[in-house]
Formats: C-alpha cells, sequence, structure tokens
C-alpha cells in the first residue's frame, strides 16, 4: 500500500478524498482479480474503502463514468497513467493474456474523446 500511496499521493483515485479520518485508504485492482488481473503493484491504485466497495467488478471505465455521474473527481490521468505501467508490466514479464487484452480495451475507451 505504501508504494502505492508514495506513486499516486494519498487520495482515492475514485473521489478524490484525502486519507485521513474515515477516509481509510485500500487497494483497488483496475484490473478485477476475477477477469484476470494479477496482484501486482501496477495493477492497483489506492482507493477509499467505500468507493473499493462500490466499484465491485465494474471496469474502469465504467466506473469512472460513474463516478461522474454521481458527482465525485475521479482522476481518469491517474487511472490511464496506472493501466499504462501495467500494459507495460504484462510485456515485459509475459503471460497475462486475459488482462492484456482488458487492458488493451480499457486504454482504448479512455482514449476515445467524448
Amino acid at each position: 500500500m505504501e508504494l502505492i500511496l508514495v506513486r499516486d499521493g494519498p487520495t482515492c483515485v475514485w473521489c478524490a478524498r484525502e486519507f485521513r479520518g474515515q477516509a481509510v485508504p485500500t487497494t483497488d485492482h483496475l484490473v478485477p482479480r476475477v477477469k484476470g488481473g494479477p496482484s501486482w503493484v501496477e495493477n492497483e491504485v489506492a482507493a477509499c474503502r467505500g468507493c473499493n466497495r462500490l466499484r465491485g467488478h465494474v471496469s474502469p471505465v465504467d466506473w469512472l463514468g460513474e463516478c461522474l455521474r454521481q458527482g465525485r473527481k475521479p482522476d481518469t490521468e491517474r487511472v490511464s497513467r496506472v493501466l499504462t505501467l501495467l500494459g507495460a508490466a504484462i510485456v515485459e514479464r509475459g503471460g497475462q493474456r486475459r488482462a492484456r487484452a482488458y487492458v488493451e480495451r480499457q486504454l482504448r475507451r479512455l482514449a476515445k474523446p467524448g
């Protein structure tokens, strides 16, 4: 968790709340484990417990949209950056066929204007 907070800062990627008091940091897998996501630091972002629980297995792009609809302030740039890091880690380490395709789809969707 500490590596993620150093890399990304002390705020929730989905709602921008600063981690203190009741805003407890957790690690959220961008590519959910049930969809082939590895337990690598490159696949994790810092999220408050509430956002992590609410997101469940929703894709990052779909959850970004839902956060915006709910009036939250998600960090789209951070999500894109971490997905890009994960894609590079998958290429370097190999394997992760399901996660590789998932990451590519998510990055394509993020790149679409709109």
